[in-house]
């Protein structure tokens, strides 16, 4: 009876680690998908951090190996016996020459690797020389804001970059909503192109990125900022610097302007005015129609709205069955942080009408309709 008590016990007990090592091993190959993984870098901002990762954490696993084969042979060596009288194992106190050993080699490896590690921060902050392409990158709650000044163009989460080419990201944060002064910090990370950096409020930070190939780089905040922190995520959209300089033509074209008697112009009244005393779209939004200079609202920029693939921090497909449910309960498609304010976007209680007319001018928003 009790050999099978043992046994059923010890059958849980290796069901139990069984369970254990193939839940890390599952953890362990989420983290590495192909989507965000710091280990398939795409672009020299990348594989640089890449280059030092690797062999530092083969020192690492060599010093872990090294550790625990110690601890394992004490543990066998020195155990408990049954001819064991008690007495304590001899002591070894003030070996100095051993001490001195144990001192001296994590020493010269943490220098070995400082070394290369602070020279490669201080290269991945300096400005890439050359044709450089800025972009400034603005912390929101909870959505990415970038800024293209070479051409006076605004998008929201998702940003064009071409191939083969440096681009330099002067990022700050802020939240308008709250105060503009304040905001929290967020960071800035697409794994595949560079590494994290923070953005905070009232400072510039840098970061450098560049994009090997043509591609979608999936990034995301990486720094927690709210209930909404796991919903703020950002697009790196790579192309061909032909392409990209046709994406560049055409963002920074004015919206359309619909005909006058269409559903869509009525659609664009209502962006300007709801009436009753609701807030309209352009208090926050801008739709920039070629009078006069671009400026930002607390919202995203909406003047090439269906250029995009995704939106609402870039969580759910731009599509119109997204869009008439956004306008019209913003706070059920995405985490709120403040119930008297929702996440920002508030909601506009429209009719049926006006969200059809709404959604007809917002779907015409894109410079290649």
């Amino acid at each position: 009876m009790r050999d099978n008590r043992r046994a059923r016990s010890a059958s849980r007990r290796r069901t139990r680690t069984t369970t254990a090592i193939v839940l890390l091993a599952a953890l362990a190959l989420a983290s590495c998908t192909g989507e965000q993984n710091a280990l398939d870098p795409a672009g020299p901002f990348a594989q640089a951090p890449h280059d030092l990762i690797i062999p530092v954490a083969i020192i690492a696993a060599v010093v872990f190996v090294v550790v625990q084969g110690l601890i394992i042979y004490s543990v066998v060596k020195f155990r408990t016996r049954k001819d064991d009288d008690g007495s304590l194992p001899v002591q070894t106190h003030g070996n100095t020459r051993l001490e001195i050993v144990w001192t001296v080699i994590p020493a010269v490896i943490l220098a070995v690797i400082a070394v290369p590690t602070v020279q490669g921060i201080f290269e991945q902050m300096d400005e890439p020389d050359g044709d450089v392409l800025t972009v400034e990158v603005i912390g929101h709650r909870w959505w990415f804001e970038f800024y293209y000044p070479d051409f006076d163009i605004y998008t929201a989460n998702e940003m064009a970059i071409p191939t083969d080419t440096p681009v330099r990201l002067e990022m700050t944060a802020t939240d308008p909503i709250r105060d503009p002064e304040q905001g929290v910090v967020h960071s800035f990370w697409v794994p595949r192109l560079a590494g994290k950096q923070d953005l905070i409020p009232g400072q510039t930070t840098f970061l450098n990125i560049q994009a090997d190939a043509p591609g979608r780089y999936i990034g995301q905040c990486a720094e927690y900022c709210g209930l909404s922190h796991a919903n703020m995520r950002a697009r790196v959209e790579a192309m061909e610097p032909g392409d990209f300089d046709a994406w560049v033509d055409a963002q920074a074209t004015p919206a359309e302007v619909p005909e006058d008697g269409t559903f869509e112009a009525q659609g664009r009244e209502l962006y300007h005015d709801l009436g009753d005393g609701r807030q309209a779209c352009a208090q926050c939004h801008q739709v920039w129609e070629g009078d006069g200079d671009r400026q930002p609202g607390t919202g995203p920029d909406l003047t090439h709205l269906m250029s995009r693939e995704e939106f609402a921090g870039a969580i759910h497909d731009l599509d119109e069955e997204n869009l008439r449910a956004w306008l019209e309960d913003p706070d059920a498609m995405k985490a709120m942080q403040y119930e008297e304010i929702g996440i920002g976007m508030p909601n506009l209680d429209l009719s049926e009408e006006e969200l059809d007319a709404l959604v007809a001018y917002m779907l015409m928003l894109d410079p290649d309709a």
